[in-house]
């Protein structure tokens, strides 16, 4: 599955947002440059975080910013979650 994670943050309402997309249709065969186009990605989770929550988490270390990513409703792979966290750092 491609999958990509898609993150932003409002400024005026102080508020992180995660999005996670994936390809989850049946790939045709040498297909591989379709997959990589927008319109080819599903959203299946978004999830938005308090920026308090997430300062507060990075003071503490990056693992710590990883245990507040990951949730019931989002939980990326350990080496997708640092990455994120390391972009949100």
């Amino acid at each position: 599955m491609h999958q990509k994670f898609v993150i932003s943050r409002d400024s005026d309402s102080n508020i992180l947002t995660i999005r996670e997309y994936a390809v989850i249709e049946k790939k045709p065969k040498n297909a591989a440059a379709l997959i990589m186009q927008k319109e080819n990605y599903s959203l299946l989770c978004e999830e938005t975080y308090e920026s308090e929550l997430i300062l507060s988490s990075i003071s503490k270390g990056i693992k710590a910013l990883v245990a507040i990513i990951r949730n019931h409703n989002i939980f990326p792979i350990e080496p997708y979650a640092t990455k994120i966290a390391e972009s949100v750092m």
